[in-house]
C-alpha cells in the first residue's frame, strides 16, 4: 500500500475527496468491519458494502489516527446544527488494544461544540458499547432495522452537562 503524506500530529483531518486517501479509509473500514461482522455473527454486514467511491463522494468529515505514516483508525462524523453524529469509528485490527479509538473519540468530543452526540452500533458489539459508555454515552433506544441486526443508539449530552 502506498502511503499518503500526513502531518506529523497523531490525528489529522482526512481529505476523503482525494481518491488515494478514500481508498486508505476504505481499507481501514474493510479490515475493521470484517472483524465486527464476525464478532456479531453476521455474514451480510451492510458497512462492508460501502465502496471507496462512496467514501470519496461522502460529505461527512473524516479524521484519522496516523501511526508510522499510515491510517491506523478512522472516525467519521456529521455535525449539523450542533448535533454531532458519529457515523463510524473503526480501527485497523493490527492496531487493536492500543487505546486509539478512545483517542479519536476524545479528539472529536473535545473539538466540536454540540448539544447532543449520538452513535449507533450493533447490540452484540460489546467492545464498542463499553467504549462509548466509558466516554459518558448512555443508552437511548434499541431496535431491529430491516437488515435484521439488532441495533443500539447511545447519546451524550453536551460537554457542559
Amino acid at each position: 500500500m502506498q502511503t499518503f503524506e500526513y502531518n506529523h500530529t497523531m490525528i489529522n483531518k482526512l481529505d476523503n475527496s482525494n481518491k488515494e486517501v478514500a481508498n486508505q479509509i476504505f481499507e481501514v473500514f474493510q479490515n475493521s468491519y470484517k472483524v465486527e461482522a464476525k464478532l456479531i455473527g453476521i455474514l451480510n454486514f451492510p458497512p462492508l458494502s460501502r465502496s471507496g467511491k462512496d467514501i470519496e463522494s461522502s460529505k461527512t468529515l473524516f479524521y484519522g489516527f496516523i501511526e508510522n505514516g499510515c491510517i491506523a483508525a478512522v472516525i467519521e462524523i456529521t455535525l449539523k446544527d450542533k448535533y454531532l453524529e458519529i457515523d463510524s469509528l473503526t480501527v485497523d485490527p493490527s492496531y487493536f488494544r492500543k487505546g486509539i479509538a478512545s483517542k479519536l473519540l476524545n479528539y472529536v468530543l473535545g473539538s466540536f461544540e454540540y448539544t447532543k452526540a449520538i452513535v449507533e452500533t450493533a447490540v452484540a458489539n460489546e467492545p464498542a458499547i463499553r467504549l462509548y459508555k466509558k466516554h459518558g454515552f448512555a443508552e437511548l433506544k434499541r431496535w431491529t432495522p430491516s437488515h435484521g441486526i439488532e441495533k443500539l443508539a447511545l447519546f451524550k449530552p453536551d460537554r457542559s452537562s
